[in-house]
Formats: structure tokens, sequence, C-alpha cells
């Protein structure tokens, strides 16, 4: 008989779990409050990854779960299942660790008179636990619906945002955590050294991001997505998501491709080549090396304790002294289970830069001819410089 953790997939330790639980309890403590509540869902897409930070489970739907992390004891989750359906692990459940109850209902977040029935749910288990003060885990990654519920049922309860404290634990990966990280950049390397046997003319730029999604599957890769796309050389490509990637690639082309797929544990990082079949245009050449020293130039910043809204202005200062438009979105932040998760590198970041940081660094330039971007991940350290963890050499491949 297949037993349950067979079939489970890079999930990581229950050591490391343990890690997480212990400082998650640092915070209630800190913060004065009885219990953590997270949300989740969609983690096939880069978001709700605070949810998985705290139980380890992975979400690839639309379905929430949602989770009571309490002072002391095991975990309460409510999630998609059977009416009245109640599990009682008692923690010794190796697929649920540390969980123990999981209550379902059967809800929709398309079927709006369905909003109510987790919320109702969780009230149950708060007042059965006799909460009182309870802090928010990623109240944005919330559904509305839920949550409008949730408070009106719970208008004695306290609620509180505990989110930043959190932020800091995730910011801050742990050996484990980093392992899986080298992982997935490992196996963006291997995506990027197959693109030249693959990619030719008469095909659609959906199938070369195919190809890369299927080869990263195979090296275990949980999720994500790839941007780009192609275009005859004089026009910029741009980051298309799939719905823009229908076009049928022509000889010539100027090819940009970026990985955003998560890792072997569900780990992100990103990175970005162009491919040219053909020629590359000396002006797509030149901005490319100036996107290659912007980003060495943002590295060399990412130096322990170093404050981000700095980092982002000398890094504005550098692109205006060279001709180019400062950043008016985002270049530079980190990412976990999120695509994208704090720190910031922006003039609204309160984090500084600390080790243990998966940074992704991606400065870009664009104009009516050609469209560059440079991504890779970088890994900063208590002291010296960040180490990038993509192995691809940042050129452009002439096919």
């Amino acid at each position: 008989m297949v037993r349950p953790l067979d079939r489970v997939s890079d999930a990581v330790s229950e050591t490391e779990l343990e890690r997480r639980w212990t400082a998650l309890r640092e915070v209630i403590r800190d913060a004065g409050v009885d219990a953590l509540l997270a949300q989740g869902a969609n983690h096939v897409n880069g978001v709700g990854g605070y949810s998985r930070w705290i139980t380890g489970g992975a979400l690839y739907g639309s379905y929430p779960e949602t989770t009571i992390f309490p002072k002391d004891g095991l975990m309460v989750k409510v999630g998609h299942g059977p009416f009245g359906g109640e599990a009682d692990f008692g923690g010794r459940n190796r697929t649920q660790p540390g969980t123990g109850r999981r209550l379902s209902t059967p809800t929709f977040p398309a079927i709006s008179y369905c909003d109510a029935y987790d919320a109702e749910l969780i009230a149950k288990e708060v007042r059965r636990l006799g909460l009182r003060r309870i802090g928010l885990v990623g109240p944005g990654t919330m559904y509305w619906g839920f949550a409008n519920a949730l408070f009106k049922l719970l208008d004695d309860v306290e609620f509180t945002d505990v989110t930043d404290a959190v932020d800091h634990l995730r910011a801050d990966k742990s050996p484990e955590e980093i392992d899986l990280m080298r992982r997935a950049a490992r196996m963006q390397d291997d995506i990027f050294a197959k693109v030249p046997e693959f990619l030719q003319p008469g095909l659609r730029d959906y199938q070369l991001m195919a190809h890369g999604q299927f080869h990263g599957a195979l090296q275990g890769g949980a999720s994500g997505y790839f941007l780009g796309g192609s275009a005859p050389v004089g026009e910029p490509v741009g980051m298309n998501p799939r719905q823009m990637q229908g076009r049928v690639i022509q000889d010539g082309d100027v090819v940009v491709f970026q990985p955003e797929n998560s890792g072997p544990g569900g780990y992100f990082v990103h990175a970005c080549r162009i491919y040219v079949l053909g020629k590359a245009p000396q002006e797509l050449v030149d901005r490319w090396g100036d996107m290659v020293e912007a980003q060495d130039f943002t590295v060399g910043l990412l130096q322990n304790g170093a404050d981000c809204a700095e980092i982002f202005r000398q890094y504005n200062d550098y692109m205006q002294a060279r001709g180019f438009s400062p950043e008016d979105r985002l270049f530079a932040h980190s990412q976990g289970y999120d695509v994208v998760e704090r720190p910031l590198i922006r003039q609204d970041e309160r984090m500084a830069i600390g080790p243990n940081m998966n940074i992704g660094i991606h400065p870009r330039y664009a104009n009516e001819r050609v469209f560059v971007t440079v991504c890779d991940n970088f890994l900063t350290h208590a002291s010296g410089p960040a180490e990038r963890l993509h192995r691809t050499p940042r050129e452009i491949f002439e096919l």
C-alpha cells in the first residue's frame, strides 16, 4: 500500500517547519496576541506564500485554505471539501504537519453566496479556542468576502496586523531554503541551455515557453510562468504574458525569454536572457551591456544593513547620469514562496538588507526599437559581495 507521505514532492523538513513555528511564537508573544491567522490560495502563481510558509503545504487552485496558528498547541485549518468535513489529526498526520484539526466546506470564489462559509467555520473555532486577540498575517492575500464576513462574526475580537514581523522572518532564508533557491536557479540554467537546440522559426512564442515549463517540471519545478516573446529587429518585445505569446517566430527575430517558474519545494527565482535568430543589432548589444553594468552596480550596494530606499535613490542617480529613465515601478526585490516578497528595493521600503536574502535584480531599458532587461537572482551574505545564483552567462545568444 502506498503511504501518503511517499506522494509528497520536495516538502520542507519538519525541522525547518519547527524553526519557523518557534519564530512565529515569538511574534505572537511580542504582539500580545493569542494566535495568528493566515489565508492562502493560488500558490501555483507565486502568491499567497504566507500560508505556505506557516504550514508547509501548497495550494494549487483558487480554493482558499485558512489557518489558525495558536500561541500553544496545534494548528487548525479550514479549507475546501465536503460540507461538515472534520478531520482530527492530533499532529500525527505527517502530510499535515503541526495540524490538529482540519474542517472543510465546499466554497468557490466565483460563487458569492459561499463567501461566509469559511468565515463561519473559523469563527466557530475562534470561539472554541477562546481567542480574544488575533494577529493577521498577509491580510492583503485574503479574499474580501471571507474577511468581511469574519470581522462581522467576530466584532468583539481584536485584530492586529503582524505581517511586518513575519516579513522579516521570511526575508532571512534558512540553509534549507537557500538550498532550494540554488536548485531553482540550476533548474533555470538548464532550461536556458536547452533553448538553442529547440528555438527555430515557425514556432509560436508559447511553444518556446511550454518547452521551458516542461523541462522545469521534469526537474521538480513546482509552478510558475514564463514571460517574453519575439519581434523582428527594430521592434521592442516586452514582457508578454501567456495570452500575448501567440506570434509565430521568424528568421532574424529577437526573442526575450524569462522563466519565472519555481523550483523544487516551490521557491521562486527568475532570470532573463535574449536570443537572436541571426545577428544582434548593435543598439541591442550596447543597451544589454549597459543593463549588465546597472545590475553589477546594484549588487555592489547590497551590503549588510544597507537601506533599501537609499539603494533605490543611488540606482536612479546612476541611471539618470547615463541618460536612462529612473525606475518608476520595481527593479529589484526578494523572492521565496511569493514571486515578489520584501524587501523591495524602492523608496517606500523600510526593511534593511540583511544576510541570506534572495534578491532578484532586473534593470530594464526600452525605446521604440529595443527592449532589454537583465535579470538574475543574488544571495546576500553577512560580509562581502552578494552571490549570483544563476550561472548562465549574461550575454545575448546569437543562433
